[in-house]
């Protein structure tokens, strides 16, 4: 879920910030102006975005951890990992239909408006905080200091993203078609605040059983389909149909196993860390 500094109260979203796969000189008055893309329709995100592969939140949290933060949760596509592994999760988010959808999911989250350079979550609270499909919709820094405060010393931030293989040619032509700019270039490196340490990865691919229909609807949940205007939407949804039935020769109902790859990032909070 993507998740941005707030241009009021409410909380607002729009195009990557600083650390986004678009690049750094975006700035943050531009990332607000898609800021009430995602603050309608969780029933249609949840409904149609993938999940995450659960040995991406294996591989992230350490032995031991007790309680966790999703910051930028969206409808509780990562918290819902995290709480399968029997933690005691907060979901942070800045759109309350979003949440609303999470409440429904999982009750027993304790999910509450925010962002995630403002949490308003306890210091110091927290063995594990992730960010998935969220931090390029952040400013990096600002949101480093604020987990590095709400995590414990030595305590584990997660970065997570899913993206379409465009290693596979034909997706690489479905990303181009579905406007998909999150997909991250050869040798990226997610931007984190020096209150962390050690930064390492963690690649999954696996795929997502979906009909072209599915494949539809998931580009409608795109920032870019968002804010275009009707021209564009059906454009785009005219492409998509060419591609999938025309190109591709898929017919309605099929089953279409989506390629993705899972980036897992995890480093150690080392503000406030005591001394070895």
């Amino acid at each position: 879920m993507a998740l941005s500094s707030p241009a009021s109260s409410s909380g607002q979203r729009g195009v990557p910030g600083p650390a986004g796969p678009r690049g750094p000189k975006l700035h943050a008055t531009r990332r607000n102006e898609l800021g009430l893309s995602f603050q309608d329709g969780g029933e249609h995100y949840d409904r149609v975005r993938p999940g995450y592969p659960s040995d991406s939140v294996d591989w992230l949290v350490p032995e031991g951890a007790r309680t966790a933060a999703d910051v930028g949760a969206g409808t509780g596509k990562f918290t819902a990992l995290l709480a399968e592994r029997g933690l005691e999760v907060a979901a942070v988010d800045p759109s309350t239909d979003m949440l609303e959808q999470l409440r429904k999911a999982y009750p027993q989250v304790n999910a509450l408006v925010g962002t995630a350079e403002a949490t308003g979550l306890t210091d110091s609270a927290f063995d594990v905080v992730s960010v998935a499909q969220a931090w390029h919709w952040c400013d990096p820094f600002a949101a480093s200091t604020e987990i590095a405060r709400i995590l414990r010393p030595q305590g584990t931030l997660g970065l997570i993203w899913n993206q379409l293989d465009t290693a596979v040619p034909w997706v690489h032509r479905l990303s181009r078609i579905m406007h998909a700019g999150d997909v991250h270039k050869p040798g990226f490196r997610p931007v984190i605040g020096p209150e962390f340490a050690g930064l390492e990865s963690h690649l999954t691919k696996w795929e997502d059983a979906l009909t072209p229909e599915d494949i539809m609807e998931l580009t409608k949940s795109r920032s870019y389909y968002l804010r275009a205007n009707d021209a564009t939407r059906a454009k785009v949804m005219g492409n998509l149909e060419w591609y999938l039935f025309d190109h591709l020769g898929y017919v309605p109902g099929d089953t279409v196993q989506l390629p993705y790859v899972t980036q897992t990032w995890r480093a150690l909070n080392i503000h406030n860390a005591p001394p070895r």
